[in-house]
């Protein structure tokens, strides 16, 4: 497994991270779920990121339960806050100082753990002055539980004054985590060259497109059952962008230039994410412990520069590249009574 600093920090992590958004505590069974946490440690991967809001925080449950006995110095665990837990009542979201004072605490609980490596907003609050929040992780790190301060989503504006608070705080603001794959490359014309020059790294969630980059997805056909894509848990939602004709058909072209580099459509996908200098580890998840082993093998690899621009011939088309698409969420619009 290859190693990166994240961002420009002293904290290494594996350039393969394993993450259970759409999986622990919602689309496998818990079994399946500790096979692939396991599966991922014997591949060497030691990043493990989740959210409080992942299965409306059972996610946290079951990857504390997953790692529970192993050396937690070995480990790199990274959670976030802002979306709604538990009713979603008024204070139950956001980046309030109440509502990141008590998350932390009940994520440090259901983990099984007295701190967090990088405790990250998992989106900009429009509500909260970024004082306030700044202020709130600050407290988190100086009281020992959180280790390092992130962000998700954040626009490069928001990056760049949330990273002057932090100096000013003396904290360390180490990454962002946006969705960032071969067809989805909006950060790379503002987000990256922000945090870039702020030695900020990115942690990117999404690296095969929800799975349609692996292939397995035909134009003109229907998905195949028990996929992501069929999943009305929240799977089916989240890859509904990539399920057109357009895009399939592309993405099925890129799999002679897979075969010639000795890759899976997936090993592909995911060595490209991590051929970007800026991006620290490619979050990968999965619901079997094959798909695990099949991605990690993308730690390390090379891709030629030929190899690089005959992926984008063939993708071109279909990628989204507009800054614009990271878009702040308005909190007015998590309420649930």
């Amino acid at each position: 497994m290859e190693i990166r600093n994240l961002g420009s920090s002293g904290l290494k992590i594996s350039a393969i991270a394993y993450g259970n958004w759409l999986t622990h505590g919602s689309q496998v069974e818990e079994e399946a779920a500790l096979a692939c946490v396991r599966r991922a440690l014997d591949e060497g991967i030691t990043t493990f990121d989740t959210a409080d809001v992942y299965a409306n925080t059972r996610a946290e449950s079951v990857l504390g339960r997953a790692l529970k006995g192993e050396r937690r110095e070995g480990l790199e665990i990274f959670t976030k806050v802002f979306w709604p837990t538990g009713p979603g009542r008024h204070n139950d979201h956001g980046l309030s100082r109440k509502h990141i004072l008590e998350s932390i605490n009940g994520s440090l609980h259901r983990l099984g753990t007295d701190h967090i490596d990088l405790y990250q907003a998992h989106r900009y609050d429009d509500e909260t002055p970024l004082e306030e929040t700044m202020e709130a992780f600050a407290d988190v790190v100086r009281q020992g539980k959180a280790l390092y301060i992130g962000v998700s989503e954040w626009r490069p504006e928001q990056i760049r004054e949330a990273h002057r608070l932090a100096r000013e705080l003396r904290i360390p603001l180490v990454s962002n985590q946006p969705q960032y794959n071969l067809l989805w490359r909006v950060i790379e014309p503002e987000v990256v060259p922000t945090c870039a020059e702020l030695g900020i790294g990115q942690v990117v969630f999404s690296p095969i497109a929800q799975g349609v980059l692996t292939g397995k997805y035909l134009p003109g056909e229907q998905p195949p059952e028990g996929s992501r894509a069929t999943d009305d848990k929240g799977g089916a939602t989240m890859i509904g962008r990539w399920m057109r004709d357009d895009v399939l058909e592309r993405v099925q072209r890129l799999r002679p230039i897979a075969d010639d580099a000795g890759l899976t459509m997936a090993q592909l996908a995911v060595a490209w994410v991590l051929q970007n200098p800026n991006v620290s580890a490619a979050i990968i998840g999965a619901s079997r412990p094959d798909q695990v082993s099949d991605n990690a093998r993308a730690a390390g690899v090379r891709l030629d520069a030929d190899v690089l621009k005959a992926i984008d011939e063939v993708v071109d088309p279909v990628v989204e590249r507009d800054p614009s698409k990271t878009q702040t969420v308005r909190r007015a619009q998590l309420m649930k009574g």
